[in-house]
């Protein structure tokens, strides 16, 4: 074998092994707020970045499957691509960001409207962890994103606030049900966030969105790319297994 050669079989032998020893961000909502924040930043330390979501995310490089979480046969149209991804991983950090938010009471949150919320906050949920989580390996981590409302209530956010405080328990049980497994999980809640989803939900109020920032001790809305470092720092500590974190700039106590 000549020179050039055996330089080419070494590059190739390299090329092999970066590919099968790469990091992959599998991440829920990544086409906006935290998600795509959370797209960019594992981007930057070179994780392979799958966005699953119904728009695609504009960060350079991310691999979109975009369709509905809820949808089984959605499901199983991009399982492909994911058990390719995954196969070839040294590590896995599963990022459940995706979320629905609507307005609604006990007195009025009808049932169809409640099983829509759960779909997406909850049920997506476990019909990817089911399938994804097996074929992850060793050093991965499940990552949810929940919310300030999944430890506490206010008023006129009710299935929200139900589906947040599920996700809780979900997160719980993931660390124990995968004890000896080498992955690790945690929720992280973050406060107040400058995100397309609030600003939506609060119909772009400047002065609610003033006195809300005004809740904290920083005063102002927490910056997606702040909850995008949270999420990156959880996947790569697992001394966090099964831990809670609040990401809100310290809220004052009501």
């Amino acid at each position: 074998m000549g020179c050039y050669d055996q330089i080419k079989s070494m590059s190739l032998n390299l090329i092999g092994k970066s590919i099968n020893n790469m990091n992959t961000a599998i991440i829920t909502g990544a086409s906006a707020g935290i998600g795509a924040s959370a797209a960019a930043l594992f981007s930057q330390r070179n994780f392979k970045v799958i966005n699953l979501s119904r728009r695609p995310c504009k960060v350079e490089g991310v691999l979109n499957l975009c369709g509905d979480l809820a949808s089984e046969e959605n499901l199983g149209n991009i399982l492909p691509r994911l058990h390719e991804a995954v196969s070839k991983s040294n590590s896995v950090s599963l990022v459940h960001n995706a979320a629905k938010m609507r307005k609604d009471s006990v007195l009025d949150c009808s049932e169809s409207e409640l099983r829509e919320m759960l779909e997406i906050n909850v049920v997506a949920i476990n019909a990817l962890n089911r399938r994804v989580i097996p074929q992850m390996p060793k050093g991965s981590s499940v990552i949810y994103i929940g919310s300030t409302l999944s430890m506490k209530a206010v008023p006129n956010s009710f299935s929200y606030i139900l589906s947040k405080h599920a996700q809780v328990g979900i997160m719980r049980a993931t660390c124990q049900d995968l004890m000896g497994k080498g992955i690790h999980t945690a929720l992280i809640n973050p406060g107040f966030t400058d995100t397309e989803m609030l600003q939506k939900h609060l119909n772009n109020d400047t002065e609610l969105i003033k006195s809300l920032a005004k809740m904290n001790s920083f005063e102002r809305l927490a910056n997606p790319k702040e909850i995008a470092e949270c999420i990156v720092w959880a996947h790569h500590n697992p001394v966090i297994n099964g831990t809670i974190l609040e990401a809100n700039l310290g809220q004052k106590e009501s």
